[in-house]
């Protein structure tokens, strides 16, 4: 019942926004990023978006869509960031079609988890969430494997765990807003540092 319910409200999501999840690669010409990969995104993200610095997310084999998200939002100033921020500014929406094709495309390397006991706790919360707090399980969204869904809920499975953990609190604390209806702000908020820790560790080691 509640993943009906959940699913239901994904789809209301994805409709209410005009989400299509194939609509960026469709349109776009991963080819046409190269140049702009190999002078702007390489020195944090890789040139295959395996980022080697584990406080810069992964781009490789994450949805085209919610990739062309982050950029649009990056560029009107909807998700803060001073260096994102200056790395966009000079970018067209073609531009940014293009790059999210491309890292879309990237296949994503291996990880583990590198703390045992903590990605097991991790497990739990991410599969069963917290009946005591009311947080909802992050597989119900981000599905069992890590895999989201285009455009609405990214592609989790295998990111830098210190990366997922500054997110969740960015989102705890408002400093991250460009979630729709506040879906991750709300979760977050009901997380404490721990559990964010345990999820991040968790996820980091997820395939």
């Amino acid at each position: 019942m509640k993943q009906a319910m959940a699913m239901t409200a994904v789809i209301g999501l994805m409709a209410a926004s005009g989400v299509n999840a194939e609509t960026v690669a469709a349109k776009a010409d991963p080819a046409k990023a190269q140049q702009i990969v190999n002078t702007v995104c390489i020195a944090c993200h890789g040139a295959d978006g395996n980022s080697p610095a584990p406080a810069n997310p992964k781009l490789a084999s994450q949805h085209a869509d919610y990739l062309n998200k982050q950029l649009t939002n990056f560029k009107s100033g909807e998700r803060k960031s001073a260096v994102m921020a200056g790395m966009v500014a000079a970018l067209s929406p073609e531009d940014m079609k293009n790059l999210a094709a491309y890292f879309s495309g990237q296949k994503l390397a291996p990880a583990a988890a590198q703390n045992k006991l903590l990605a097991e706790r991790g497990e739990k919360i991410y599969r069963g969430g917290n009946a005591d707090t009311g947080l909802p399980a992050c597989s119900g969204c981000h599905g069992p494997a890590g895999s989201g869904i285009p455009a609405v809920f990214p592609r989790l499975a295998g990111q830098h765990g210190e990366y997922i953990e500054t997110q969740l609190k960015n989102f705890h604390t408002g400093e991250r807003s460009n979630d729709p209806e506040k879906m991750m702000r709300m979760v977050a908020l009901k997380m404490s540092d721990q559990e964010m820790k345990a999820v991040a560790e968790y996820i980091s080691g997820l395939h």
